[in-house]
């Protein structure tokens, strides 16, 4: 994929302290020779060579490339010959490669290995990279070139004599591709007069330091832990306390148990720990990440970032940032995403106040019991939630976990990935990692045809973001020989003792269901251009296919062959029954943590250029929409990474809403013919969804697999919500 196109997105934390600078690298900058920016070797179109890599190469690899880049962009920009797609658009796709090899590593270290020693590099990447993206975006000449083919596309073919061949005419996908390369430079500021593009540019380079500031504060306190003594984790179960003694001990706190601040720790904690005081500590400690007025704090960060991306946003003629960002999305407009988003809130927030009154109904007869009294606050939700399930489900979650065994699961995705498109996955000897804990394996086709290569990162560390993504080093593409994918998913799963096998939640499973859809999107890819290519789509249309694929987590086939014991038993079907029966139970939970934040996300980006307050406006915007007190967003502020720790889902939290929509209404389409194994279905939602990346527009492609526009009926009816009301007139 071109830069251009990537437009400074890095899956990781962004960069930096460091003063923004406006001057792109000199044309004549030295080369650098080191691991990062030679071309990749191995099999199958190479691999990068991390195990080579060494920090002090990223500036003079940076330096080198960027250097390269900008001397491709002059050659098509200058170029004496009438502009074409294949002396431009085609161009502009081939340049940039030695960068995107830079970019492509550093994001693993900007994500994966963050430490005290790179972050310096972070911070005076950033904004160079930032200065680079807007030296080629504002380039007259250049876009000058981009938007002659662009328009070619949109004239009527000429008539020309019989005899003569008239023009060459752009295939569909071409034509697709010469727009989008429009559209980002008109996007990025291409037609503002020198006085506006100059103003944005130093925006961006502004933008790209606090984005760094935003994610190395976050990171600093996620790299913390709270250690407890054996009597404080009452009601844990044992595969917690083995994980918790075994970080404590990589810690230097051998004979403790460490509570890492993620949220694959704290959930955990949350959900079992009887001891309610230090329920409320390891809560208050996880949400008040970069809220704790101290040198790690974001609020001030914050207040700029929405300051400048409101300044930006009237310069390129939009009423606000969110206007600007959604104006190429499926939503088209922030009051449909907000339409979207305010027909589930009621609902949402309506099953919330029924869970508080069941858990409260629970509290207040143990508190008979002992003399007490105690109102449901949120560090007490999870815990008397699985009470309620208990009670109401028979159902103990711990006696689920010790069939949701971390390599079972994992083997599960690959069988589900064999089902629906004959992939199948063996793992790799001799492929360069990052870190010891990381697996590789080779993809290939059902017809034994090498597809891609995927790394697998699982466990948490310190340095490494919280939560789980997927990443692609090198997507697919069919020019100049064609490359196939490189693609990585990574984690957070706390590492037991050794020899024991990692439990799971069942949250941790959908969630790499999840991204492992991401995975199986960039590998099914089936385009020519490499900006056109897997998950390169609308940020409202690439949740689709992960979260379509976390249905298939709890289908019959994957509870009975992948999800057994250690005795390689299966669930009891008794067991299955109760979490069938239970499948709505906490979505107010669930739905009102997600959504809050999501409504937040937009709220502050439709505010305009007001100065805010995250912390008061945080509050003074769910106590608005009616937020029960026993619940906080899932990001509050000052933690929310996806919006601040850049621009890509910036007013964006409300794509995982859109697209889980169109996901439900999607897996309908398997159940309503033979089931989620449909061989037929499969296909059509491979050659419609899966293989065509951003090729076609995302509610043109969702239409050639259902037939029609998606309904909300069916997410409604997996939350348990009452079906939607039909206005009379």
């Amino acid at each position: 994929m071109n830069p251009l196109i990537l437009l400074a997105v890095v899956v990781a934390t962004h960069a930096a302290d460091a003063k923004p600078t406006t001057k792109a690298p000199a044309a004549g900058a030295k080369m650098s020779s080191s691991a990062l920016s030679a071309p990749w070797t191995g099999p199958n179109g190479g691999w990068p060579a991390f195990d080579k890599v060494k920090i002090g190469d990223f500036l003079p690899a940076f330096e080198a490339a960027m250097a390269a880049n900008l001397k491709e962009i002059d050659a098509i920009a200058n170029d004496p010959q009438p502009p074409t797609f294949d002396n431009t658009t085609l161009a502009l796709e081939r340049s940039g490669q030695e960068l995107m090899r830079v970019r492509n590593v550093y994001s693993v270290w900007t994500s994966n290995l963050m430490t005290d020693e790179f972050k310096p590099i972070q911070n005076e990447v950033e904004p160079k990279l930032a200065a680079l993206q807007d030296t080629i975006f504002q380039n007259a000449k250049l876009f000058a070139r981009v938007e002659a083919v662009y328009q070619s596309t949109q004239a009527p073919t000429p008539a020309v004599p019989s005899g003569r061949a008239g023009p060459a005419k752009l295939t569909p996908e071409q034509q697709r591709l010469a727009w989008l390369y429009w559209n980002n430079f008109v996007r990025a500021g291409a037609k503002l007069d020198d006085t506006a593009k100059k103003k944005v540019a130093d925006i961006n380079q502004k933008l790209a330091a606090l984005f760094a500031t935003f994610g190395q504060n976050l990171q600093a306190d996620e790299d913390t832990a709270l250690f407890f003594k054996a009597d404080d984790l009452v009601g844990l179960p044992q595969s917690f306390k083995d994980g918790a003694a075994a970080a404590a001990a990589e810690a230097g706190h051998k004979g403790e148990f460490a509570v890492t601040n993620t949220r694959s720790s704290m959930d955990p904690f949350l959900s079992y720990a009887d001891r309610r005081d230090l329920r409320e500590k390891v809560w208050r400690t996880y949400y008040n990440r970069g809220d704790n007025g101290d040198a790690h704090d974001n609020n001030a960060g914050i207040s700029a970032i929405l300051k400048l991306r409101a300044e930006r946003a009237k310069l390129l003629g939009f009423a606000t940032h969110a206007h600007w960002r959604l104006a190429d999305k499926m939503a088209k407009t922030p009051e449909n995403a907000m339409s979207l988003m305010m027909q589930v809130w009621p609902s949402a927030i309506g099953r919330v106040r029924e869970e508080v009154r069941d858990m409260q109904a629970l509290a207040d007869l143990e508190g008979a019991a002992t003399k007490s009294k105690l109102k449901i606050e949120p560090w007490d939700y999870r815990y008397y939630a699985e009470k309620v399930r208990k009670a109401k489900y028979a159902l103990d979650a711990n006696d689920v976990k010790p069939y949701l065994e971390l390599e079972k699961v994992k083997q599960a995705m690959f069988w589900q990935a064999g089902q629906l498109y004959g992939l199948t996955f063996s793992p790799v000897k001799n492929a360069p990692v990052f870190h010891a804990d990381v697996l590789v394996y080779e993809v290939k086709s059902a017809a034994g045809v090498h597809v891609a290569y995927w790394w697998f990162d699982p466990y948490a560390r310190a340095g490494k973001n919280s939560g789980a993504w997927e990443m692609a080093y090198r997507g697919q593409d069919k020019i100049d020989g064609g490359h196939p994918v490189l693609v990585s998913n990574n984690s957070n799963f706390v590492k037991g003792n050794p020899g024991e096998p990692v439990l799971l939640s069942w949250d941790d499973v959908t969630t790499m269901f999840h991204e492992f859809g991401h995975a199986l999107h960039e590998m099914s890819s089936n385009v020519t251009y490499p900006s056109l290519a897997g998950t390169a789509t609308a940020t409202d249309f690439v949740e689709f296919p992960s979260q379509v694929n976390e249905n298939w987590a709890s289908t019959t086939e994957i509870l009975n062959r992948f999800l057994t014991n250690a005795k390689g038993e299966p669930m009891p079907k008794s067991l299955v029954d109760k979490i069938k029966k239970s499948e709505t139970f906490n979505t107010g939970f669930d739905v009102t943590e997600y959504l809050s934040a999501a409504l937040v996300d937009m709220k502050l980006h439709l505010a305009g250029d007001k100065s805010i307050d995250p912390d008061a406006f945080e509050r003074e915007t769910l106590k608005e929409l009616g937020m029960p007190s026993e619940l906080v967003m899932r990001h509050r502020t000052p933690q929310f990474r996806h919006v601040f720790g850049g621009d890509d889902y910036s007013a964006g939290y409300y794509s995982y809403l859109w697209s889980e929509v169109i996901d439900h209404d999607a897996f309908d389409a398997f159940t309503e013919a033979t089931g989620p194994y449909d061989k037929a279905v499969a296909k059509r939602f491979y050659e419609t969804i899966m293989s065509v990346g951003n090729t076609v527009d995302p509610a043109d492609a969702y239409r050639a697999f259902r037939g029609r526009d998606p309904k909300i009926d069916a997410y409604l009816r997996s939350k348990g919500f009452p079906p939607p009301t039909t206005k009379k007139k």
